[in-house]
């Protein structure tokens, strides 16, 4: 208990130190930088913005009550992270649920470790410690990775080594962003899961993928059989296999002919590779059946 009074009391003392005008700290070569950056200090939460490169959108206000009553009883247990702005102003970095529980219960302080970084540093600090959180969802986490593709020039190898994930797992995440904007949000808001999502996109057309998402909710499918709905879908899409047309000889062209003004009708001849073949005789009325029925009993 003595230990934490300790730091608890050091924390404090380093606030008053970043209060002070005459040792403000802008640099990493600052005096006293050395004992603030990198350090838990008790910082006011009126002097802490919220982070705009945070990849998380969605806070569950149960979720966050729950936190709430937490720290109400057993204090911030893990300190946020910010970053320096200017003179007592600072920026989440993360820890965005646990500033957002502390001000609901009216907390003045809340213990951080204080970093200097520049914009590109901050959002890459923010982007790779959210991904590695458990309670975000995958388009959270797509939305993350795509930001450090397009925002930091990462590329998937690199981000595979800063997230210490496969890159066949990044590859995954990011395919989840070709789905229907409408399919992303059921997948945030916990409708369908990855597992749907990752059978859907195997659809590319995105009225397809719609098709195969409102069969998915009104009929409660699992992902094995949306995968198999998905497998099925693509078998109906194929295009029916065209058999090779074959050369009709001249002999059977001349012998058409001649049924044809025989019988007084088109007649149809299908003949296939072997030299083998069909013919096909039309009517059009029991009359005319009966009249070709006379034909070839007369031609015996």
């Amino acid at each position: 208990m003595a230990k934490a009074t300790k730091k608890q009391a050091l924390g404090r003392g380093l606030s008053a130190l970043l209060k002070d005008p005459a040792n403000d700290i802008t640099s990493v070569q600052d005096k006293h930088a050395d004992q603030v950056i990198g350090n838990i200090v008790e910082l006011d939460i009126d002097a802490i913005e919220i982070n705009p490169f945070q990849p998380r959108t969605n806070f569950n206000e149960e979720s966050l009550r729950e936190l709430a009553s937490s720290i109400k009883e057993l204090g911030v247990i893990q300190p946020i992270t910010v970053r320096k702005l200017n003179f007592n102003k600072f920026q989440l970095v993360s820890g965005e649920r646990r500033f957002r529980a502390s001000k609901l219960i009216g907390l003045e302080t809340i213990p951080a470790y204080i970093r200097i970084a520049n914009d590109q540093e901050s959002l890459e600090m923010a982007l790779v410690e959210n991904i590695q959180r458990q309670d975000l969802d995958p388009i959270e986490i797509a939305l993350s990775y795509q930001r450090l593709i397009d925002e930091i020039n990462l590329t998937q190898e690199q981000m595979s080594d800063r997230v210490g994930k496969k890159r066949s797992t990044i590859a995954n995440y990011l395919r989840l962003l070709k789905l229907d904007p409408i399919i992303q949000t059921g997948m945030r808001d916990g409708f369908i899961s990855m597992g749907h999502g990752r059978a859907i996109i195997n659809i590319e057309d995105q009225s397809q993928q719609l098709d195969i998402y409102e069969k998915i909710i009104t009929n409660k499918l699992s992902v094995r059989e949306t995968e198999a709905l998905v497998r099925n879908f693509q078998t109906d899409k194929q295009p029916a296999k065209t058999k090779e047309a074959v050369e009709i000889p001249k002999y059977i062209k001349k012998g058409v002919k001649d049924f044809s003004d025989y019988f007084g009708h088109k007649i149809d001849v299908k003949v296939s590779k072997n030299g083998k073949g069909n013919i096909t005789i039309p009517f059009h009325s029991e009359e005319d059946f009966n009249r070709i029925i006379k034909l070839i009993k007369r031609a015996k």
